[in-house]
């Protein structure tokens, strides 16, 4: 009986770490040399973005109300968002090239089937860890797109989510009050204790579900690893935080 027991807690971890390899093997990307120089020859680009702190409106052809993806990837969703939002400004932020380049690429094909110019998107490079360094009180936004971040599993890992105290800490210095986030995952445990995060940290959960596709929410922008995870028969997760007051 011991022996079956040893042998279920093998499959179980294994599993479990298979789950997690394929995840890696999804998101990474391939070095592109050409991102880089494409980035640097976009006007919706921002290689320096510390040096806009405090002047992310300002960057804008107009000033309208302003909306940030923290870790865009590929830009399927600021994209598609951006074209249909023309009276928003969007920043997008994503701490590689890689993936900025891509992004580039996409943004471009959406606005140029429309026959339209991006004028309200931006792109920069920046490790969100240190968000603080790039965004203050006068960048106010009105709104936070985090899309399938990194779940991080391990312990000692869970610090750097997106969506980790420290992180939600440093959001409220420039999402307005009563600015929203808006929060999907395909993970179970990241989606779990981001709830207790977002109580802590002063932000009241204003709508959730746990199966997105079937819960009848609309619109919803399908992003990359959305339609992956949606694919493989994984429900995902999604919910909006409203930044209230902080707790005593």
């Amino acid at each position: 009986m011991r022996k079956k027991y040893q042998f279920c807690f093998v499959i179980i971890i294994g599993y479990i770490n298979l789950t997690v390899l394929k995840r890696v093997y999804l998101m990474r990307i391939r070095h592109k040399p050409w991102a880089k120089s494409e980035l640097e020859a976009s006007n919706f680009f921002v290689r320096n973005p510390d040096e806009l702190k405090g002047k992310w409106h300002e960057r804008f052809a107009k000033k309208q109300p302003l909306h940030i993806e923290l870790g865009c990837g590929k830009g399927g969703f600021i994209s598609q968002a951006a074209y249909l939002n023309p009276d928003i400004n969007f920043l997008a932020i994503d701490i590689k090239y890689e993936m900025l380049g891509l992004a580039r690429r996409n943004i471009s094909k959406v606005f140029e089937e429309h026959n339209a110019k991006p004028e309200n998107v931006i792109l920069t490079v920046h490790n969100i860890e240190r968000i603080n360094l790039m965004l203050d009180e006068n960048d106010s936004a009105e709104r936070i797109y985090i899309n399938f971040c990194n779940p991080w599993p391990r312990p000692k890992h869970k610090k750097r989510r997106l969506t980790h105290y420290r992180q939600l800490m440093n959001y409220r210095t420039f999402l307005l009050d009563n600015g929203e986030i808006y929060f999907k995952t395909d993970d179970d445990a990241l989606f779990r204790e981001s709830l207790e995060y977002f109580d802590k940290c002063g932000f009241q959960i204003s709508y959730i579900t746990y199966d997105l596709h079937n819960s009848g929410y609309g619109p919803n922008i399908v992003t990359e690893h959305e339609k992956m995870f949606s694919d493989e028969g994984i429900k995902i997760k999604f919910l909006i935080a409203k930044k209230t007051i902080l707790p005593t």
